[in-house]
């Protein structure tokens, strides 16, 4: 199983191997692969005779599954460190939500300006 986890990420690519990972191989030697979604075991399954000629194996079989944590290098900046607003992007957050009555719900509808202000653009994680 060691060698098939070693070859996965370079048979498959980045963006597979991050939805899909070798679970484990049954008694007939079916590699069973846990997928993220069905959606993503129907896709494979579909590439299947492709991905079992690069990793040499006799079958495979993709299901639904959990997948191992990314490691700490895999895992973007972005996603770990929050934004932080500049002083103009604070101001601007307090003058839209201005007209909210002062207390809770404005200082949270400010700081969630805020954030929304500070996030990359390019950042499409929600």
């Amino acid at each position: 199983m060691g060698t098939t986890v070693d070859a996965w990420p370079a048979a498959v690519g980045p963006e597979i191997a991050r939805s899909a990972w070798p679970a484990r191989f049954t008694r007939d030697g079916t590699l069973v692969v846990h997928t993220r979604d069905s959606i993503w075991a129907f896709e494979l399954t579909q590439r299947a005779a492709e991905i079992r000629e690069r990793l040499d194996v006799k079958a495979l079989k993709f299901v639904p599954g959990p997948l191992p944590e990314s490691s700490p290098d895999e895992v973007s900046t972005a996603a770990t460190a929050p934004a932080v607003a500049s002083p103009e992007q604070r101001r601007q957050a307090e003058e839209w939500a201005s007209e909210i009555a002062p207390g809770d719900l404005r200082q949270i509808v400010t700081n969630a300006i805020e954030k929304a202000l500070a996030r990359d653009p390019n950042d499409r994680s929600f």
